[in-house]
């Protein structure tokens, strides 16, 4: 059934500074290093992304600053911010009922325990690895048994 099926991007920003005495931890800024994580990977995204993909960041200034490599306009979204519970990433990309593809741009812990609970229903301590891209894929709406991991990249792996 093409055009019926889901994707549901989790990507985790890239790397930021340390919180400076006194700063936010939503006023943490990516890095050098993070900028370019976030630029590779946000062409890559882009490039395999369908038009119509709906995207949404955590408020904090990494994630947005991430989201930026992408390129494209995205809604930045309370419910994403760190220590969200993976509940509620799920329901912000209105999972599994979209009609669109959705990119979330978030944190760890709860990236990873989004992704273990897609794929085995529960919560667990999954590692997404800063500026990685995991991309789930679900065939048949409201069937989980068609839900499989389409894609897992690292920003290092990206080719110019």
């Amino acid at each position: 059934m093409k055009g019926k099926k889901m994707d549901l991007i989790l990507w985790r920003h890239a790397e930021a500074e340390d919180a400076a005495p006194g700063q936010s931890d939503l006023e943490r800024a990516l890095t050098a290093k993070g900028q370019k994580q976030a630029r590779r990977m946000g062409q890559w995204l882009a490039s395999q992304l369908p038009d119509s993909c709906r995207i949404l960041s955590s408020p904090a200034l990494r994630t947005v600053q991430t989201a930026d490599g992408l390129g494209r306009k995205y809604k930045v979204h309370p419910d994403l911010a760190p220590d969200a519970d993976p509940a509620a990433i799920l329901k912000a990309a209105n999972w599994p009922a979209a009609k669109e593809s959705v990119l979330i741009v978030g944190h760890q812990p709860t990236l990873g325990r989004a992704a273990a609970l897609l794929m085995t229903g529960e919560e667990g301590e999954w590692d997404i690895k800063k500026a990685s891209a995991w991309w789930f894929s679900q065939r048949e709406p409201g069937a989980p048994d068609s839900l499989y991991l389409k894609a897992v990249m690292a920003a290092d792996l990206v080719v110019k």
